[in-house]
């Protein structure tokens, strides 16, 4: 009996699958299994204290509850609308646009979305065709390669350290880059590690992509959270000649506390929005229209309520930092935006602590929730072993006592 062909063995393993190569290859998403695990633990009476989810601990501002409430009075609102987005939020993030970062835009260059998530994968399956290359600065945020993959795209890790504020240059970039490259995405401020690139590496950066033809998908839903004397810069706005060429991914999530709300949006050239309108107009038709109208109300109104939260983040922020520094074997870097902070523990990996020798930043984030009740995200969901990642956005309280319990933990660390 002949041995079975290559292409059999092929056939017969596929249809012993019960889930799709593609889909079965996603991982699931780090931070949302860290935020799980913890809420499990503290269902089940242990005191954990959660540094992992990335969800700021404020209420959604009354007024924009209030805009929901009524729009759930509103029979028009009980129907479908178009699946791109009620016209007049396309209308008000188009104005918000303008007002906030200085890029005019017309509402038929927006889409809505069902969270950024969504904004984020359509953009890719807008723009890549199977094979094309998505260079992708690391540390990232878990969900950036996963969206590259599922829509047929290759993401291209460039690392940074914090040896340079976690920021890639251009010299990184071109080495990274080959004829297959076709997107660079660019984040600032970032997830994981708050760091914001200044105007003049924002427009190096753009200029290198204009001079090589790439598009660049830039993640702009920390713009709000910058500290100090860091300055958000759009890449449009500093490049122009980028415009053309650049798909900007939003939200409400982050700046009005509006993470279960579920309203992104993307905001690019007219022909790629409508072909990620007309992908959403089958995966999930229009955004749930009362979060739309809660969605009109945050972006319309002031920024009061944003810049209290911001102080108040700004405040644990240099708390957090100050305290993971006071650790042996810990450095932690001072972030400039977002809600994260992102330590190196290289110098504790392999150290013994409470019987047991973490070898990876993984090991080591097991170790200090088993041991102090702490939650924290390891680095390898981020692309960079080593580090852990901590949010900021928890009560002033919790953060002292959480992180006084590293130090205690860490302290034991030989």
């Amino acid at each position: 009996m002949s041995a079975a062909t290559p292409t059999a063995q092929s056939a017969s393993a596929a249809a012993g699958r019960r889930v799709s190569a593609r889909v079965g290859a996603i991982s699931e998403s780090a931070t949302l299994a860290v935020d799980a695990k913890a809420k499990a633990l503290k269902a089940a009476g242990r005191p954990v204290i959660g540094f992992g989810a990335g969800e700021p601990d404020f209420p959604t501002p009354g007024y924009i509850v209030d805009a929901a409430v009524a729009a759930c009075r509103e029979p028009r609102f009980h129907r479908y609308t178009p699946a791109g987005g009620l016209p007049e939020l396309k209308q008000a993030i188009a104005a918000k646009t303008l007002r906030d970062s200085g890029y005019e835009v017309s509402p038929s260059q927006v889409l809505v979305t069902n969270g950024g998530k969504q904004a984020i994968y359509e953009a890719f399956a807008a723009l890549l065709d199977p094979g094309d290359e998505v260079i992708v600065p690391a540390p990232y945020w878990t969900t950036y390669p996963e969206s590259i993959r599922l829509a047929g795209g290759v993401p291209v890790e460039v690392v940074a350290d914090e040896t340079t504020g976690y920021r890639v240059g251009v010299e990184q970039l071109e080495a990274a880059r080959t004829e297959r490259t076709k997107v660079l995405l660019f984040v600032s401020p970032s997830n994981p590690t708050g760091a914001v690139y200044p105007r003049e590496q924002v427009e190096a950066i753009g200029r290198w992509a204009v001079e090589h033809g790439l598009w660049v998908l830039t993640d702009e839903i920390y713009e709000h959270l910058v500290y100090g004397d860091a300055e958000f810069s759009s890449l449009p706005v500093v490049v122009p000649e980028l415009a053309d060429r650049t798909v900007i991914v939003n939200g409400v999530a982050k700046t009005y506390a509006m993470t279960g709300w579920r309203v992104g949006w993307l905001i690019g050239p007219q022909d790629v929005v409508k072909a990620a309108t007309n992908l959403q107009s089958h995966a999930t038709s229009n955004v749930s229209n009362v979060a739309q109208a809660a969605a009109i109300a945050a972006v319309s109104g002031d920024l009061d309520a944003v810049a209290e939260m911001g102080r108040a983040f700004d405040r644990r922020r240099r708390t957090i930092v100050k305290m993971l520094n006071e650790i042996d074997g810990v450095v932690c870097p001072e972030p400039e935006g977002a809600f994260y902070v992102y330590p190196s523990v290289k110098a504790l990996l392999g150290k013994e602590l409470r019987g047991r020798r973490p070898a990876t930043s993984v090991e080591l984030a097991e170790v200090i929730l088993e041991e102090a009740e702490v939650a924290v995200v390891p680095g390898e969901a981020f692309g960079t072993p080593g580090y852990l990642r901590l949010s900021y956005a928890l009560g002033d309280d919790d953060l002292v006592e959480g992180v006084s319990r590293l130090q205690k933990l860490l302290a034991e660390a030989v």
